[in-house]
């Protein structure tokens, strides 16, 4: 039986304005955030996107984006939305890889 995996986790924003936004993820790692990075690069409106990566017990993961026009946050929302998607998806395929044996 696979369990779910409960996740806590707080948004800190650092530096935003029009179309750019830096965020801290606290209490996450940076699985998350390179997993968000790679999502919004699939998004045409962003014209940047990064994970940043200081000191790796010191400090927090934070996800930078910038959009040619828009909301960044919006970006983030559908960005995570599809990475969502994706896990569940393979959610599925790992439940019934696991029936067959």
């Amino acid at each position: 039986m696979v369990e779910k995996l409960k996740i806590s986790m707080e948004l800190k924003v650092v530096k935003e304005d029009k179309d750019s936004i830096l965020l801290e993820v606290i209490g996450e790692t940076f699985t998350l955030t390179n997993v968000l990075r790679e999502e919004l690069w699939e998004d045409k409106n962003v014209s940047e996107a990064a994970q940043v990566k200081e000191h790796p017990y010191l400090a927090e993961p934070k996800i930078w984006v910038k959009v040619k026009e828009g909301s960044p946050i919006d970006a983030l929302e559908k960005a995570a939305d599809r990475a969502i998607k994706q896990a569940k998806e393979f959610e599925e395929k790992f439940k019934q890889a696991l029936k067959k044996h």
